[in-house]
């Protein structure tokens, strides 16, 4: 099963990079078959320690989405086909998050679910230079 991102997601990353994943489509973390309820943190403001983690969840510093769950490391190396400058502040800015074993979540509404994607369905890589084109312009 894969995600397409049909809207922008919410989230702390820029809006320019955000917009970088409208058309995309990714593969969903293995296992998932659909959207469900998970408790997210954001990629700038979350806790960066796991005793960070245990004091956000004891204080119930998370907000919960419906979303789709992905594979961080393959996320990032589809949008890097499609923007390297997108690419590159993930990896600047939530590196331990585009790790494998990661997961990023799109929150439902900017996704629809695809079964099978055509080998077209992934979008073409663009030009950072010419952000323009066919394409249209948060994430946790």
């Amino acid at each position: 099963m894969h995600v397409r991102i049909v809207r922008t997601p919410p989230g702390e990353a820029p809006l320019d990079v955000r917009e970088a994943w409208v058309g995309l489509v990714l593969p969903l973390w293995p296992g998932e078959i659909g959207s469900r309820q998970f408790v997210t943190q954001g990629v700038l403001t979350g806790p960066r320690t796991f005793m960070g983690y245990l004091f956000a969840r004891l204080f119930r510093r998370f907000e919960k989405v419906d979303g789709f769950c992905v594979d961080a490391a393959a996320a990032i190396q589809v949008l890097a086909k499609h923007s390297t400058r997108a690419a590159e502040w993930w990896q600047t800015h939530f590196s331990a998050g585009v790790q494998p074993g990661r997961a990023l979540i799109f929150h439902a509404e900017a996704c629809q679910l695809v079964e099978s994607p055509s080998p077209t369905a992934v979008m073409a890589p663009k030009d950072d230079a010419n952000p323009g084109g066919p394409y249209t312009s948060d994430l946790r």
